[in-house]
């Protein structure tokens, strides 16, 4: 019986372990924001020049140049999702009273 009290102790140690790994890591909110905005900036970039290489006719692939709009698109539209779901939940945490 203390054999298993033993082992369970040493599990929450490891939990507790790897949670001070991933605090000392830089996967933080602020840095995972910034990476997602970085990925989100760099799509509507190819997005854009996909566009320009359209509306010029420079276009190599038309398929290839439609994909890049369309995945530029669905990137917007789902951070500005997340975003929404943020300021709701802010919005929602400021109304409650203590």
């Amino acid at each position: 019986m203390n054999n298993a009290t033993v082992k369970s102790i040493n599990g929450v140690t490891k939990i507790q372990n790897s949670s001070q790994e991933t605090q000392k890591s830089d996967n933080n909110f602020s840095s995972i924001l910034d990476k997602t905005l970085g990925e989100l900036n760099s799509l509507q970039k190819k997005s854009d020049e996909a566009v320009k290489d359209i509306a010029t006719g420079n276009v190599k692939d038309l398929h290839q140049a439609a994909i890049a709009i369309n995945k530029a698109e669905m990137s917007m539209k789902l951070t500005l999702e997340v975003r929404n779901k943020a300021l709701n939940a802010y919005k929602e945490l400021a109304r409650t009273q203590m």
